[in-house]
């Protein structure tokens, strides 16, 4: 079976059950996406405190299995939001091809957006 496919099932069955055991079935999906965006956020500033960012702050030994599990819980936020608006993992990967293939053209200069190009640096 596909992993990715696995991750997006597992996640819509968390998801349900939370709702379901919770009784948070009225919840539209643009304001369940404001609530997991939040909750990114969070995770995100949880992330960005294992990883040394306050230079004003003695450094501590990065803990590099704390920010995987930082990342993992990110993940779990974007796949449910994913799945609120009606992607699966087929299209999380049809897209993610197609928008690489478009952050490479960038780069290059073969691309209608401009101010990427590493062509532009050498002007």
């Amino acid at each position: 079976m596909d992993r990715l496919q696995t991750l997006f099932d597992l996640q819509k069955k968390f998801d349900q059950d939370v709702v379901d055991k919770r009784n948070l079935g009225g919840i539209k999906p643009d304001e369940w996406i404001q609530k997991e965006t939040l909750a990114m956020i969070s995770e995100l500033a949880e992330l960005i405190d294992e990883v040394n960012f306050k230079w004003w702050k003695n450094p501590k030994t990065v803990d590099y299995d704390r920010v995987k599990e930082e990342l993992i819980d990110i993940f779990h936020f974007f796949m449910s939001m994913c799945l609120k608006v009606g992607m699966d993992a087929d299209e999380v990967y049809r897209r993610y091809i197609a928008k690489n293939k478009e952050n490479f053209d960038r780069q290059y200069g073969k691309s209608d957006k401009s101010g990427y190009s590493l062509k532009e640096l050498d002007n």
